[in-house]
């Protein structure tokens, strides 16, 4: 599972833990994406740690940022984190890459992040390149204009239709990868096909070259959607993955366009039968297909069928 053990690498980089206290030599300031995390009990909170950080690693030359736990004891917002974050932005010119909320199920379950508007990282950070957000309680974003973004992924057990039309009306030029882990209802998964369909039109994301609509209750309804879908013809891989998706939805991906051109196609933790997977391995022979974590075609109640993370 993504959320079960922290990442080693971020914007091909290899991440180092800031300690504070370290008498060791640190690595070169552009060599690493730099983690802050916060341990249960620590006696600084967010706030202190990001000045201390500032104040310790040459912030001029930091290139990437991974932000783990934020909270001291109780989970609180991430907005001071953010806040913290936006205020020294002009300290950080060379900030290429961002992770908001690199916590694992054991630090938090994913739906249990108090998140809020992270549309300030955008407006603060206008070079970024990459941003990636884990976490959907409270999470908001209103459309912006960013034209050098080329990676947007948001990491749900519950992704709000809110955040997903925001993304949709956003004007990203530059924007080449996009992931959405669209989630469930119960966690605050509202988003419908038709809050979808700018992706699928891909009009406004003119440079995008992966997609990934992921996590969802709803994933064959988006295969059959994706597979008269304009953007398909220009992508080089598609995440399907860590949803519902069973054979009714794979026969409506494969009865559409062809996918033939694809690079990568993503369809890991899924209900589909035996002889769809010989289906589609032989329908698409040039395709890298991810049928890992196959979790049985048998399940005659569909209420039975779970993404992949919800809680």
């Amino acid at each position: 599972m993504a959320v079960s053990r922290h990442i080693e690498r971020f914007h091909e980089l290899p991440i180092h833990e800031f300690t504070p206290d370290d008498a060791r030599p640190r690595p070169a300031t552009g060599a690493v994406a730099w983690r802050l995390s916060l341990g249960y009990g620590s006696k600084q909170d967010f706030v202190q740690l990001w000045q201390s950080f500032l104040e310790k690693v040459d912030p001029a030359g930091v290139r990437a940022v991974v932000i783990g736990a934020w909270w001291q004891n109780d989970y609180t917002s991430v907005r001071t984190a953010v806040e913290a974050i936006t205020a020294e932005a002009r300290r950080l010119p060379a900030l290429e890459a961002l992770f908001l909320g690199e916590v694992t199920f054991d630090e938090c379950e994913i739906s249990w992040l108090e998140m809020d508007d992270v549309t300030p990282l955008l407006n603060a950070f206008p070079e970024l390149r990459s941003l990636t957000v884990r976490g959907g309680m409270d999470l908001a974003l209103e459309p912006v204009r960013h034209n050098r973004l080329t990676s947007l992924r948001f990491e749900s057990g519950g992704l709000p239709a809110t955040v997903v039309r925001a993304v949709a009306g956003s004007e990203l030029p530059a924007l080449e990868r996009l992931d959405l882990w669209l989630g469930v209802d119960e966690y605050g998964g509202d988003a419908n096909i038709d809050d979808l369909a700018p992706f699928l039109d891909g009009s406004r994301l003119p440079k995008l070259r992966h997609l990934g609509l992921a996590n969802s209750e709803l994933q064959d309804e988006i295969a059959a959607a994706l597979a008269h879908a304009p953007v398909v013809a220009r992508l080089e891989s598609l995440d399907l993955s860590m949803g519902v998706l069973s054979d009714e939805g794979a026969a409506a991906l494969l009865e559409g366009q062809p996918l033939t051109h694809l690079r990568a196609l993503d369809l890991h933790h899924h209900y589909l039968s035996d002889a769809m997977q010989e289906r589609l391995c032989e329908s698409l022979p040039g395709v890298g297909i991810d049928l890992s974590e196959a979790e049985g075609d048998d399940m005659d109640d569909e209420d039975d069928r779970y993404v992949s993370v919800a809680e």
